[in-house]
């Protein structure tokens, strides 16, 4: 894991996550590799702050005005730590954004998902995924 910081968005809407589906690399170097699903989120730019980071997140890959931001917990990821963020955003539909940073003309962001939630043994909270991998059956 490298010490990149991340931040994610937890958004949660009727008992589901909302998640985006990606693609990884493949042995070409392009983005048509496995499929995993994981929370809307990215690196944070130099100077930004998390809570700033995570906005600016949701709006590039779903579309939506994030509203309230509250940090949730922290989690590894395959690139270094995210920070995650129990997101509200305004009424309406997510949809698929681009990338802005990405080096070449294949889409990493494939789509978006609503995870159904189980809650958790307290009661008072639910399980959130942070990242999804899909397997072969």
């Amino acid at each position: 894991m490298t010490e990149r910081r991340r931040v994610a968005a937890v958004i949660i809407r009727d008992g589901c996550v909302l998640m985006v589906r990606e693609r990884g690399k493949g042995p070409a170097g392009r983005h048509d590799g496995p499929e995993y699903w994981t929370l809307p989120g990215g690196g944070l730019e130099e100077g930004e702050l998390p809570e700033d980071g995570v906005r600016r997140e949701v709006a590039e890959e779903t579309g939506l005005h994030a509203l309230g931001v509250r940090y949730a917990y922290e989690a590894p990821y395959p690139s270094g730590w995210t920070s995650c963020y129990r997101v509200d955003v305004a009424e309406g539909e997510p949809r698929l954004g681009i990338d802005p940073g990405m080096e070449c003309d294949c889409p990493r962001m494939v789509g978006l998902i609503w995870v159904p939630l189980s809650r958790g043994t307290d009661g008072g909270s639910v399980m959130v995924p942070t990242l999804l991998s899909a397997a072969p059956v």
